[in-house]
Formats: structure tokens, C-alpha cells, sequence
């Protein structure tokens, strides 16, 4: 009977490290698309507000935080 135990063990061992193995590679591939897009609409958000909102004497995260003020002030 210990050889089936063993065996058992052995192929949950298996059963487990693939189904991990699986796991990661999805949620790290996941993670990469996120991280893109986020970074994708970052980039244009900021161009958006450089080119368009943005005053002369201001940064760009001066100019969001202003615009987010504005808007809260509008509620």
C-alpha cells in the first residue's frame, strides 16, 4: 500500500508544479499587457495635457493636479 501512497504523492507533486508552472506564465503575461497598456495611456494622457491644458509656467503633474482640483471643485 506505501507504493500506491507513493505513487499518489508523486503524481500530485507533478499535478502541482505544472498546474503553477501554468499559472505564472498566465499571470505574468497578464501582467506585461497590463504594464503596457497602463504605460501606453500614461504616455498620451501626458501628451494630451502637455500639448492641450498645461499652462506656460507649469509642469505636467502641476497641470493634473490642478485640472483634479477643478473637477472636484465642480461637484
Amino acid at each position: 500500500m506505501s507504493k500506491l501512497v507513493e505513487a499518489n504523492k508523486k503524481i500530485e507533486k507533478t499535478v502541482v508544479n505544472g498546474y503553477q508552472k501554468i499559472e505564472d506564465t498566465v499571470v505574468g503575461g497578464y501582467k506585461k499587457v497590463e504594464d503596457t497598456v497602463v504605460g501606453g495611456y500614461e504616455k498620451i494622457e501626458n501628451k494630451f495635457v502637455d500639448t492641450f491644458l498645461r499652462k506656460e509656467d507649469e509642469t505636467i503633474e502641476e497641470a493634473k493636479e490642478r485640472l483634479k482640483k477643478e473637477q472636484e471643485e465642480r461637484k
